[in-house]
């Protein structure tokens, strides 16, 4: 299919320059605001239907995250979008300069299935109130939620404002054909690097949102039926299908058995004995993945879970103790129901572990003890970390959520995602009542003379 009309329809209405209008930015997002209310429960519904989520998942981590992240761009896109004054180099004496903030354009936006609701629209709400015009393709493995986002859309945005195009993969590959002003990409590494060479053709500056192998470090100082509980919800949120989620643990080998023993305990207390049954617990994306994950656990030292249900995309939550650092399952991000658990005497043991893979995207740490933590996190490079709980960073829009390296380029959230989407332009305003000679050539008999003035300023 030809995108390129409704392409070009955009960057017509970017001309036009009425994006650039706070009131229209504002006006076009509490539509937005309205209309997720209006369907609250058939987000609910798609949610359900696409990765059995629980209302309370759903909302806690899909619909508020996005109800806040409009009112707080609402709140503060105008004071966001203001000329920010500067102080003026002597050099340049007399001049005003100041920040002019500006929207790239026509924005792309690519989005993953997992949290399918939030990551979709999260971006999306950035690029509109910082002023860009939006074409978001989501995932179609979350159809049910991705079609609802479609309505949702199509009912708060004019199509040359924000449009959503539905389609697989060869829809993307056709999309990043096109040229863009910015595109966003939530998803796996592997794509990732698909997205920048895409974007590299036309210099086009991107974010990417990816993933990691995220540590979780637990010493012998923690107080263990808490740091347990607290490992094992953010671990099985959304069944494993998050990409801060802690992906193994480091415990330190002298609470090994009564920390997987608590580990234990907080899933049944969690999803039950039968998880597979639990109303809290949700399912795997699709079969692929559920076979993905049975391969990842085969020939591990299982100590408990396992068990899946493959009609119905059930994953058991499961936990690995000791696997070889070099297997299948510790070699790229599990994302899904498995934590595996490997074991240290000290420091040095947990620097070898670390250091085997990319920087990660979180990076927890469960620990009384101040100087150990202050030097693990000193220490290594990651996204986002947490001292004594795992993923709620992302719960704070004034904390920007981002990776570095192999997890990701630039970051979003409140005031960082209006920043992402929006060209600073630095602008000096010269006056012309006064000029310092001494700047123009011939510079021979002036070298002396601007060499003195310059160091005494």
């Amino acid at each position: 299919m030809d995108y390129s009309k409704l392409i070009k329809s955009q960057r017509k209405l970017f001309d036009s320059q009425i994006t650039k209008s706070v009131k229209y930015r504002v006006e076009s997002l509490k539509k937005l605001l309205f209309t997720i209310k209006k369907y609250e429960n058939e987000i609910f519904e798609s949610l359900k239907k696409d990765l059995n989520k629980s209302g309370y998942e759903s909302y806690l981590t899909e619909i508020f995250i996005i109800k806040q992240e409009i009112k707080t761009m609402i709140s503060n896109s105008g004071k966001w979008s203001k000329i920010k004054k500067i102080s003026p180099s002597i050099i340049n004496f007399p001049s005003k300069d100041y920040i002019l903030p500006e929207p790239y354009g026509v924005t792309l936006h690519i989005s993953p299935w997992n949290y399918p609701f939030q990551l979709s629209l999260g971006p999306l709400i950035g690029a509109v109130a910082a002023g860009n015009t939006v074409i978001l393709k989501p995932s179609e493995h979350s159809a049910s939620t991705s079609s609802l986002i479609k309505k949702i859309i199509s009912e708060s945005f004019d199509q040359d404002h924000v449009s959503l195009i539905l389609g697989d993969s060869k829809v993307a590959t056709k999309l990043l054909s096109y040229r863009w002003d910015y595109i966003f990409f939530t998803g796996s590494p592997e794509i990732g690097k698909i997205i920048a060479k895409a974007a590299s053709i036309n210099l086009t500056p991107y974010t990417l949102e990816l993933g990691g192998k995220n540590p979780c470090i637990v010493d012998e100082t923690v107080p263990i039926e808490l740091s347990a509980k607290r490992i094992i919800w953010g671990k099985f949120l959304n069944c494993g299908q998050t990409c801060i989620a802690p992906d193994y643990l480091i415990v330190h080998n002298s609470i090994l058995d009564s920390f997987k023993n608590e580990l234990k305990k907080q899933i049944i207390i969690a999803f039950g004995e039968k998880p597979l049954k639990s109303e809290s617990y949700g399912k795997i994306i699709s079969d692929k993945h559920i076979l993905r994950l049975k391969k990842l656990i085969k020939n591990q030292n299982i100590f408990h879970g396992g068990k899946i249900d493959r009609e119905k995309k059930y994953f058991e939550p499961t936990i690995i103790i000791n696997p070889d650092l070099d297997s299948e399952l510790m070699k790229n991000e599990i994302f899904g129901p498995i934590l595996p658990l490997v074991t240290y005497d000290n420091i040095n043991e947990i620097d070898h572990i670390i250091k085997k893979y990319e920087k990660p995207l979180g990076f927890y740490i469960f620990s009384k003890r101040n100087k150990f933590v202050k030097e693990l996190l000193f220490k290594y490079s990651f996204g986002g970390g947490v001292v004594n709980d795992s993923i709620i960073q992302f719960t704070n829009d004034k904390l920007p959520f981002g990776g570095i390296g192999h997890s990701g380029i630039g970051s979003y959230h409140g005031k960082f995602s209006f920043d992402t989407f929006t060209h600073f332009k630095p602008i000096v305003v010269k006056s012309f009542w006064f000029d310092i000679w001494v700047r123009y050539a011939p510079y021979p008999k002036k070298f002396k003379l601007i060499k003195r003035l310059l160091n005494i300023i």
